[in-house]
């Protein structure tokens, strides 16, 4: 009686990590969506363009933000473990901040909070500090880039894009 006690608790604890596997993997998946190309505006007015790029055998997402100033930028999205969902953001001031992400009860909105990078000269140099992925239809998304400009200092980015039709073609 023991046994069979011990050997459904261990059930019941599998079956529950498994839950928590899917469900990091099915928001990963969601991401994985966005695949394709994107534009918009961003709240100034300006033109902008992402592409979404599945790669490394579905095992990362590239995000390729053209128009945005001078630069260019990249981020890479990948499953670190079972249950976290990375962004490592490729800077043109020259730094990797990562990101770790959390997913809103109804799977819509990507919250990525800093929480280290390589390349950064001081903690106080500037980087990117959060991205939120808000997922309005399979059509429609919008970026909220915030960057850490120096203590107490932000500068933000929003951008409001939906899928390029054209490009689908």
């Amino acid at each position: 009686m023991k046994s069979l006690r011990i050997a459904l608790a261990l059930l019941l604890l599998a079956a529950t990590a498994a839950l928590a596997q899917t469900a990091t993997q099915k928001s990963f998946d969601q991401l994985k969506a966005l695949t394709g190309s994107w534009e918009g505006k961003s709240a100034d007015g300006k033109p902008v363009q992402v592409s979404f790029r599945d790669t490394a055998g579905g095992s990362a997402i590239m995000s390729e933000i053209l128009g945005h100033g001078p630069m260019n930028m990249i981020s890479m999205l990948t499953m670190d473990g079972p249950n976290r969902i990375v962004l490592t953001h490729y800077c043109s001031s020259g730094n990797q901040p990562r990101m770790a992400a959390t997913v809103s009860p109804d799977g819509k909105i990507f919250t990525f909070d800093y929480f280290d990078a390589t390349n950064l000269a001081t903690p106080d140099a500037g980087h990117m500090q959060r991205v939120v992925f808000t997922i309005v239809d399979a059509n429609h998304h919008t970026e909220d880039w915030t960057f850490a400009a120096g203590p107490g200092k932000e500068m933000k980015k929003f951008f409001d894009l939906h899928r390029n039709e054209m490009a689908q073609k």
